[in-house]
Formats: structure tokens, sequence, C-alpha cells
């Protein structure tokens, strides 16, 4: 796996072994009613760009959507505007409801 990318099951072991880092969910807002993960914060992709101010920019940040296509765009929106502590879950919340938490509904 390449390093812009998470693994659900690494991202779940960094997060018990509490590291610290911003879960950066770029899905709808409908789609994070449906499903999140706790303490994801919610800037829908189309608002990235205008709302970059609201992130800890020197904090790492793992990005995520519904199967890791938004967030990988997002990644690169980051990437492009200096951030440099960048991951993508891969698979989206999709992927860590089923390999790691199923409680979170699939949709």
């Amino acid at each position: 796996m390449d390093n812009d990318q998470i693994s659900p099951q690494e991202f779940k072991r960094q997060r018990e072994e509490g590291a610290t880092f911003t879960l950066l969910d770029v899905r709808e807002p409908w789609e994070f009613q449906m499903a999140h993960i706790p303490d994801a914060v919610l800037i829908p992709l189309g608002q990235l760009q205008t709302r970059m101010s609201e992130l800890d920019l020197e904090k790492e940040i793992i990005t995520l959507c519904h199967h890791g296509i938004r967030s990988q765009s997002a990644l690169g929106i980051l990437k492009q505007s200096g951030v440099k502590d960048v991951r993508n879950l891969s698979g989206g919340i999709d992927a860590y409801a089923r390999l790691v938490d199923p409680s979170i509904p699939r949709y």
C-alpha cells in the first residue's frame, strides 16, 4: 500500500494507540447522518478549498468518504495546498464498516 493510504485496520490500531490526527469526512451531510466515524470533521469535498482554514494543517489529516474516491481527491487538494501529512482511508467508510466496525451502517 502506498504511503498516501491507510488501511481500515491500521487506522483503528493507530486510533486505539492514541495517535492524534484530524479525520476529515468529505461526504455530503446526508451521508454523514446515515453513517460516520466518531470525531470526524465533515467538510464536503465541494467545500474543501473554501473551508480549509477550519482544519489544523499542522496535524496529520486522514481523509475518508464512502469508498475512497472523493477522499483521494481531497488528499490531492490538501497536498497541492502544501499539507504534507495527509493520508486517505482506503476503501472509505464502507471498508471500515465491513472490516473493523460492523455497527456502522452500510449504504
